[in-house]
């Protein structure tokens, strides 16, 4: 089987890594053509698998990790992907177009079996269930080595991405921010480079383990940052919801924080402050993962942990030029955004329209472009 054979069985559609039968079915098929600018399903199907053939040669590509199985009390971001995309079609009818001049394929999504979180929390029967129910046509020797939930899913088809283009920058929609621990671990293997993370956030997740759960919301950032080897490359922006200091986690883990109070005392020393912190640990490009909590609860409360005192949006777009100029921007993502809930009347639009703004502006300092 082939690397392109393979994502064709890991991934849907855009917008398809939902499993939907009744409900909210017309939409997002109606999504779906839009995305692909198809008049039937079969079309879309065709030209989803155009897009996984375009990614040799592609300079970008998105993918959808529509899972909140690792998220905590809130719920919700699994609607996350299907939002961002139907909110910057609104924006932009031409995407599918103006993406393929610049270079980016929409890969689709992840499939998300909603009870799953990772195949090493299975049992070896739960997985040989769940294998037998999504991939039904597989030659039984092949199914068995396929994942089955959402973060080994995502996983392997990141290291199949990478094999294809080793240098292919991944936009990844979330999904809660357990679903960026799979790019993280891909991109280890697959970059050669010194590359870093900064992570505009309210919360650290830089537990070890939450409940005994080893990979959720929570702990991604400790795995992460020990991929990186706790030398300060994990850089975190936005800080303010935590039980312990900042001296204890830059002390403890080797990241270096950035706390919301100090970004909002002075935001253009803060800004310099980051920046020469990543050239100061030379690093050469940068996996922006980008946390919608990390901005003030004013500007994006449809989100699982809403905290005030945060960043203000015009911080996060400055970083992210800034980044995208100086040092130079690998991928990204938006997670955590959760359209369902609704806090006040405007909620879901205020927070998916910044989502937005935020993708297009991280598009824009990966392709070095106005998006």
């Amino acid at each position: 089987m082939t690397p392109l054979d393979e994502l064709a069985l890991l991934l849907r559609p855009a917008a398809g890594g939902l499993y939907l039968v009744s409900t909210g079915r017309d939409a997002q098929l109606e999504l779906q053509r839009k995305l692909y600018g198809a008049k039937t399903d079969a079309e879309v199907d065709d030209r989803f698998r155009a897009a996984l053939a375009g990614i040799p040669n592609a300079r970008a590509f998105v993918l959808g990790i529509p899972s909140d199985v690792g998220a905590g009390f809130r719920r919700g971001a699994n609607l996350g992907p299907q939002a961002i995309r139907t909110q910057l079609l609104a924006e932009l009818p031409d995407w599918p177009a103006r993406a393929g001049s610049l270079g980016v394929v929409d890969i689709g999504d992840v499939f998300v079996v909603p009870q799953l979180l990772h195949d090493d929390m299975l049992a070896e029967g739960q997985k040989e269930a769940s294998r037998a129910a999504l991939y039904p046509n597989v030659p039984p020797d092949v199914r068995r080595t396929l994942p089955v939930s959402p973060l080994s899913i995502a996983e392997r088809a990141l290291d199949l991405v990478f094999t294809l283009n080793p240098r292919i920058a991944p936009v990844v929609l979330g999904g809660d921010h357990s679903t960026a621990w799979p790019v993280a671990s891909a991109l280890s293997r697959a970059r050669k480079d010194r590359w870093g993370i900064v992570q505009p956030d309210a919360h650290t997740d830089l537990l070890e383990e939450r409940l005994g759960i080893k990979y959720c919301f929570a702990t991604w950032s400790w795995h992460a940052n020990e991929l990186l080897g706790r030398d300060g490359r994990m850089v975190q922006v936005g800080t303010r919801a935590s039980r312990r200091d900042r001296a204890h986690w830059e002390s403890t883990l080797g990241v270096r924080q950035f706390w919301a109070e100090e970004c909002l005392r002075d935001p253009e020393a803060a800004l310099d402050a980051l920046l020469a912190h990543l050239k100061e640990r030379k690093i050469e490009s940068v996996y922006f993962s980008n946390d919608i909590d990390g901005t003030d609860s004013a500007h994006a409360d449809a989100t699982g942990t809403p905290e005030p005192a945060g960043l203000e949006p015009d911080f996060v777009v400055r970083l992210i030029r800034r980044i995208g100029a100086e040092v130079g921007m690998l991928g990204g993502d938006i997670m955590e955004v959760a359209p369902p809930l609704r806090d006040k009347p405007d909620s879901t639009e205020r927070t998916v329209a910044l989502a937005v703004r935020y993708l297009r502006e991280t598009l824009g300092a990966i392709l070095r472009t106005e998006i």
